[in-house]
């Protein structure tokens, strides 16, 4: 059976990494929805046939199509349902969607892209899928998808790999299946809290890595950040139950490099832009899209404390993000701390 007579992917949130997401299983030839949220936002994309204020210059492949109507992104034969909204709509756009895929015949797989932390819950991409689209969640159809992905160089065509997590085998390998391509290769894990905690936690690390790089500290520096940056994710990440292999992977290490290095990465951007003495609000408002590391780090700390941990980086840019502490103070209070033991606290 091919993939076109399973029928389509609907894709719900139009920004930049859901259209390259739509891009790339319509230029598989598989039937795409893309949703938007209003006739006049689908009346534009149609017109222009492109994305162009969030992955502008890529024609839609002739497989993709554009709507704003949620029953016909969502029409019986859907195999999967892509939510890729900033983690601070993600569940806005679950609750919508809900009424639609409940009424489904077939349940599709129900598959987050989105990088972050829900503030007021702490909760999981995945973990709001479960408790909000039941039918998903009884089915074991829940899944996430993270890695090394800037959506630029995905969209444009160049080599790049992710992971897809789930609990449920034979979820996972369907959608790795329908995502996979010789210019996007997936791998799968059952590791859904690493991978998911990996593809969050590191762009806290990443506006770290910006503030190196604004403030020209060097690559001696930016390495050991980084290093740290892993350390302390996986202390995290193996208090809320991951698994510490998962961090050296591409949700971990693939990740966290991609995003401290590229000039792509919008929370690198940020991190540099607070190096330069610009505010927090004066970047923001000159951004079109979210740095999920803000709300990230504001989230960790807090699962942090919950869990009783030491998180000197987190620590750091909370106080730098939302106290105005000089980033060169902030680097100057991690260097002075007491030197420990280089896995304290990730050791199982």
């Amino acid at each position: 059976m091919s993939h076109n007579d399973q029928g389509h992917i609907a894709i719900i949130g139009s920004g930049s990494w859901g259209t390259t997401l739509g891009l790339l299983a319509a230029r598989k030839g598989l039937p795409v929805r893309l949703w938007v949220r209003t006739p006049e936002e689908a009346a534009t994309l149609r017109a222009d046939n492109e994305n162009r204020r969030f992955v502008p210059g890529h024609q839609f492949p002739a497989a993709l199509t554009v709507t704003s109507d949620l029953e016909e992104a969502l029409a019986e034969g859907c195999q999967m349902v892509i939510f890729s909204a900033p983690s601070s709509k993600f569940r806005a756009n679950v609750v919508q969607v809900r009424p639609f895929f409940e009424a489904l015949k077939k349940k599709p797989i129900a598959l987050s892209a989105t990088k972050g932390l829900e503030m007021d819950t702490l909760l999981r991409m995945t973990e709001i899928l479960e408790l909000d689209l039941p039918g998903a969640a009884e089915q074991g159809l829940v899944c996430t998808l993270s890695g090394p992905n800037l959506s630029k160089e995905v969209a444009d065509g160049q080599p790049g790999a992710t992971v897809i997590a789930g609990k449920n085998a034979i979820t996972i390998e369907k959608a790795q299946d329908l995502i996979n391509s010789t210019l996007f290769r997936v791998y799968t894990n059952h590791d859904v809290v690493g991978v998911e905690l990996g593809g969050a936690l590191k762009n806290i690390i990443a506006l770290g890595a910006g503030i190196s790089d604004g403030l020209g500290a060097g690559d001696n520096a930016k390495g050991a950040f980084m290093t740290r940056g892993i350390a302390e994710i996986g202390r995290l990440g193996v208090a809320a139950g991951a698994d510490p292999l998962t961090f050296l992977g591409l949700a971990g290490l693939g990740d966290l490099v991609a995003t401290c290095a590229s000039p792509y990465s919008r929370n690198r951007f940020l991190g540099q832009e607070l190096a330069r003495g610009r505010t927090l609000e004066e970047i923001r408002a000159g951004m079109t899209q979210v740095a999920e590391g803000v709300f990230t780090t504001a989230a960790a700390r807090r699962m942090g404390e919950r869990f009783g941990l030491e998180m000197p980086i987190t620590e750091q840019m909370y106080q730098v993000l939302f106290e105005n502490k000089p980033t060169t103070r902030a680097i100057y209070d991690l260097m002075s701390r007491e030197p420990t033991q280089e896995l304290y606290g990730f050791k199982l």
